[in-house]
């Protein structure tokens, strides 16, 4: 579990990211959460991106990929979802 202080800090990277994935009308399959896992071990922290015509809520997509893909929800702000995943083999982001 991240701390408060942890957060805070891995918003404040997150800030200048752009979403790499997009969530749309079809919501979060195997698929997706594979290719995520995949980019949050080698990114760490990442951002996705709810469509417009998405069926279900945000904060629902949000809980889903995270517990799917075992990463931690950064934050939900608009409709991005920030996630955190600490990497094995390509560790960038140190903790506060």
């Amino acid at each position: 579990m991240l701390t408060g202080k942890q957060k805070r800090y891995l918003r404040s990277q997150a800030n200048q990211l752009k979403p790499i994935f997009q969530v749309g009308k079809d919501g979060v399959n195997e698929n997706m959460v594979v290719q995520i896992e995949e980019a949050l071990e080698k990114r760490e922290l990442i951002k996705v991106s709810v469509l417009q015509n998405c069926m279900e809520d945000k904060d629902v997509v949000a809980e889903q990929i995270s517990t799917s893909a075992n990463a931690e929800l950064v934050q939900v702000i608009g409709n991005n979802i920030v996630l955190y995943k600490e990497s094995l083999e390509n560790k960038q982001i140190k903790l506060p």
